[in-house]
């Protein structure tokens, strides 16, 4: 299948089959997308010739796989609930303010180390496991985070696996000790920020009331200044209320912050939500955001921003690509009590309950469920050209939207679809001005 699009002025085939991208002129789209073009016999047999070697390369109409992935039932990751409470009560959080709707909890030490054990246990021959540690605020449990590493680390080297850690954190309390700890055992360290002052501090507000914004931005500075090489990337939100969220994101790399990720909120709240009449102005933000993005890297000065940051040539791997994230079957969630869950995202919802980390996976037809899940499972991804981009979009939004982990959710797809042909258009610059770079 071939996706022709454009660029204000620049067109392109994306090939999905071949995973290869072609820049073209004008009359090009044109032509492939069956519009009338202006051409002479000698121009269109020429552009006829182009097509057909790229076809004959395999870089155009190539078939495309409709190979089920290939899935197992060891466990590879887990999320740990840490603590079910927070020091924020940011006004979108799906998490309840942390509390998950239930009552606010942290996890005991002995509920951790079980976790650890259940994931040791079901991880079969898988050697690197990870663990990721969430909220809430993961720092208000910070003795018990701190002893679970070195639990899991301790007893991973005895069977000769080894567990990789993540803490996503909103910075409240990255004072030394906890700066250093991180920084010593964290492969990445996920921190919050929405960007400028005025638009955290409209939702992302303290216990009293207040904006956060003063009181987090020099603890996450200072943590990403002793970081050094390090993977982290500062995550900010951003609502109807920022439909401008390109000067949020400039704003977290002109702060310092060079791995940035701004993702769209996930609300029904009337005044924040992200509605279809929002999209065309949310697509407009996304070529600001890639206009600056490029000219920033070709002065020098570039940073990560998390969705333009796509690899059409090297990974991930084609199993991977038509697997989904692996929730509810490889990856779990777990609360404070223990109980499993398939991510984050369901966490506290009955229906969703999988078992308990004491007692093991109890519902093994839920598990199923998500084990067969995959692009393929997925009619609407069908005939969408970002399908082995984003494999199908996210089983929890597809459910909370939609009501079926299968079904996904329009808006979301528009505006990965939308960051996808950004995140195109910059490859494709980037790759042109390496090519002139060589002359």
């Amino acid at each position: 299948m071939k996706h022709i699009f454009s660029y204000q002025d620049k067109y392109y085939i994306y090939d999905t089959g071949s995973g290869a991208l072609h820049a073209c002129d004008e009359k090009t789209a044109r032509y492939l997308k069956g519009e009338p073009v202006p051409m002479s016999e000698e121009e269109l047999r020429e552009l006829r010739g182009d097509l057909s070697a790229l076809t004959e390369a395999g870089l155009l109409d190539a078939p495309e796989t409709d190979a089920r992935p290939i899935k197992s039932h060891e466990v590879k990751a887990l999320c740990l609930h840490i603590s079910h409470d927070c020091n924020l009560r940011c006004r979108y959080c799906f998490a309840d303010e942390g509390a998950y709707h239930s009552v606010r909890e942290v996890m005991s030490l002995d509920t951790a180390k079980a976790a650890i054990d259940f994931l040791l246990r079901e991880s079969g021959k898988r050697k690197v496991l990870e663990v990721d540690f969430f909220g809430g605020e993961p720092l208000m449990n910070f003795d018990v985070l701190k002893e679970t590493v070195y639990y899991a680390k301790a007893e991973a080297a005895k069977c000769g696996k080894k567990f990789l850690f993540t803490t996503t954190t909103n910075g409240l309390l990255l004072d030394e000790e906890r700066i250093k700890f991180l920084n010593e055992e964290m492969e990445n360290v996920v921190l919050s920020l929405d960007g400028r002052p005025e638009v955290h501090d409209a939702v992302r507000k303290t216990v009293n009331g207040k904006g956060s914004f003063d009181a987090v931005i020099a603890h996450i500075k200072k943590f990403v200044e002793v970081r050094g090489d390090k993977h982290y990337y500062v995550r900010g939100t951003f609502t109807a209320k920022n439909l401008d969220f390109a000067k949020d994101v400039l704003f977290l790399a002109d702060s310092g912050f060079d791995s940035i990720s701004m993702e769209p909120v996930v609300t029904d709240i009337p005044d924040l939500a992200i509605k279809e009449e929002h999209l065309p102005a949310i697509e407009r933000e996304y070529e600001v955001l890639a206009d600056e993005y490029i000219r920033r890297e070709a002065e020098g000065k570039g940073f990560l921003f998390f969705h333009f940051h796509i690899d059409l040539e090297g990974g991930p791997c084609l199993n991977k690509r038509v697997s989904a994230c692996g929730a509810g079957n490889e990856y779990f969630s777990v609360v404070p009590c223990g109980d499993l869950y398939p991510c984050h995202q369901f966490a506290g919802d009955p229906e969703f309950r999988m078992g308990s980390v004491f007692t093991g996976i109890e519902r093994e037809d839920l598990r199923a469920k998500f084990a067969e899940s995959c692009l393929f499972t997925r009619k609407k991804c069908e005939g969408c050209f970002a399908k082995f981009i984003c494999s199908g979009g996210c089983s929890a939004n597809n459910y909370h939207f939609m009501g079926d982990i299968e079904e996904p959710y329009p808006l979301t797809c528009a505006m990965m679809k939308k960051r996808i042909e950004c995140a195109m258009h910059v490859l494709a610059e980037r790759k042109a001005r390496e090519n002139q770079e060589k002359f």
